[in-house]
């Protein structure tokens, strides 16, 4: 059982490692920065084949009522925000970087449980937020890759994740975040400015395109099967890990500028989520 649980969670950050860095490499090196096409692209493609897998046989998917649509709608919204600032921020951001502004989502969604659900936060997990806005807060002045544009995406991405995290129940909105993405991608100038991309027609970036989608699903399937199997706080302790060699391993691979007061945040980023992991695993 314990090497089965190793291997899932092994699995869980080599798909979490691979989507990551290959999303940065066609925002970054390709820039290929029409995010609703792009996440448009991986949203549908992980749907077609989470419906190829159902037919075979190998996920289970329950049905829902129409009725329930609408009551899925605000999250879908949430969900599209969340992947567009994303993918906006990730293009101009160092993965690091944008690692560190994300994890200030959880920040928002104790506040909210704190103050308006009423639930006691421990003394631990209490100094694992304040590591982290402190981390977040004093990234901005110590990055010599400063990119207003990109700090202004990854704040508006984190106000989605947070209130997403807040509203997500058990329905997924995958398939009201396709047609969102799909219509959201003529007013924003996806569209049509897709067509003047240079590598538009380059295996290099079909390829990427391809991996990109599938490693996505096989991370949504991991992370499914991780969540189920494991309790919340050894969840967390492999979620931590894989972000950890994916921004270690982003450095080796991509173009990033180190100072040392800016290590100086990763580090006590990082200590912040490791306090926040050491509170999940107590309390689980």
């Amino acid at each position: 059982m314990i090497g089965r649980r190793s291997l899932l969670g092994l699995t869980f950050c080599t798909c979490y490692l691979a989507s990551h860095l290959t999303n940065k490499y066609v925002l970054s090196v390709l820039k290929f920065t029409y995010p609703t096409l792009f996440q448009g692209w991986q949203t549908l493609l992980g749907g077609l084949l989470l419906h190829v897998s159902w037919k075979l046989g190998w996920v289970e998917i329950n049905s829902s009522l129409r009725s329930n649509v609408l009551a899925w709608l605000p999250a879908s919204v949430l969900f599209v925000g969340i992947i567009y600032a994303g993918s906006r921020a990730l293009s101009r951001l160092a993965v690091p970087v944008f690692f560190i502004l994300h994890n200030v989502a959880e920040v928002l969604v104790c506040g909210y449980q704190k103050y308006v659900w009423k639930e006691k936060t421990s003394p631990t997990k209490i100094c694992s937020f304040l590591f982290l806005v402190a981390a977040a807060g004093c990234l901005p002045f110590q990055d010599a890759q400063f990119d207003p544009d990109g700090y202004f995406w990854a704040v508006i991405h984190l106000f989605c994740v947070g209130a997403y995290k807040i509203l997500r129940k058990s329905q997924k909105p995958s398939v009201l975040s396709v047609a969102l993405l799909v219509f959201a991608s003529h007013p924003t100038g996806d569209l049509f400015s897709a067509l003047d991309f240079p590598f538009l027609y380059f295996y290099r970036f079909h390829g990427s395109c391809c991996a990109s989608g599938v490693l996505g699903f096989f991370l949504m399937l991991s992370t499914v099967k991780l969540r189920s199997i494991l309790a919340p706080g050894q969840c967390a302790a492999w979620i931590f890990f894989a972000k950890v060699t994916t921004a270690a391993s982003s450095l080796v691979l991509f173009d990033v500028i180190l100072t040392r007061a800016a290590v100086g945040c990763f580090l006590l980023g990082g200590l912040g989520e490791a306090l926040l992991v050491f509170s999940e695993r107590r309390s689980s």
